[in-house]
């Protein structure tokens, strides 16, 4: 039996979320429908991560098992045919039996787009989150600054799925600005149910006056959900690199 691993991206505004469920359209359960097709058989996907609804992904990754025989240079252009435009694989690749697309990864990277302009952009509808006020860069990565290291990410988390721990690892959250669009990209061993959301907010909270940038660091201390900023709009949520190292399968996409 073959474990496959493959890349992906996809427009998440049509589906909610990576994870199959019963009743709405998800990531998942169209990718494993259109693998079912391919390798004549029903499929399993275990992704890299539980996206949210609207959450957009240029880098993802997926792994299944088949003993299918198609060569992987040929399961992407397979694959694609029985996928709608909006998720495209890119590549696939043999790894081995232990492999698995969550588990073996050992840092993710979300980046948040705002679009910051006095007047909207039909083009980045669902792709940015439109923010009329204009908020000074500097500011925000004060702010973001204080998220990195390793802290108790409690009072930047949804409550919705059941975690061990709340204490993650952000290696790096970086701000910048080119034109109308500021960028928030994060780099984190693990994201807790909206945290990548969450801090996008109390950056943008900061960046109001709501607060000091350097009180960021007494709101994780003090763990409280309500003293942060609010969870922002899921259309300006992108996955954007992966890394990984489990010994034997090791690289990194993005």
């Amino acid at each position: 039996m073959r474990n496959i691993a493959l890349t992906l991206k996809y427009l998440g505004t049509a589906y909610h979320g990576w994870q199959v469920q019963k009743r709405d359209v998800t990531v998942g359960e169209t990718l494993e429908k259109a693998a079912a097709m391919v390798v004549g058989h029903p499929v399993h996907m275990t992704g890299c991560g539980r996206t949210d609804a609207g959450v957009h992904a240029k880098v993802y990754v997926a792994n299944f098992r088949t003993d299918s025989r198609i060569p992987c240079d040929r399961l992407p252009y397979a694959l694609n045919t029985h996928l709608p435009e909006d998720i495209v694989v890119t590549h696939a690749m043999d790894v081995h039996e232990d492999f698995n697309a969550i588990g073996s990864c050992v840092r993710k990277e979300y980046t948040y787009l705002i679009y910051n302009s006095a007047i909207r952009d039909p083009f980045y509808v669902n792709r940015a989150w439109f923010y009329p006020k204009h908020l000074d860069e500097t500011v925000m990565q004060r702010a973001a600054q204080c998220f990195v290291g390793t802290h108790d990410f409690a009072a930047v988390r949804s409550v919705g799925t059941d975690v061990k721990s709340t204490v993650r690892t952000v290696y790096y959250y970086d701000v910048q600005r080119n034109g109308d669009i500021i960028s928030l990209k994060v780099c984190a061993n693990g994201f807790l149910y909206n945290m990548a959301r969450a801090m996008a907010g109390t950056v943008v909270y900061a960046a109001e006056g709501k607060f000091a940038p350097e009180a960021v660091t007494d709101i994780l201390e003090n763990g409280d959900r309500t003293a942060a900023g609010p969870t922002v709009p899921p259309g300006g949520l992108y996955m954007t690199q992966l890394w990984y190292d489990d010994g034997k399968a090791v690289f990194h996409v993005g």
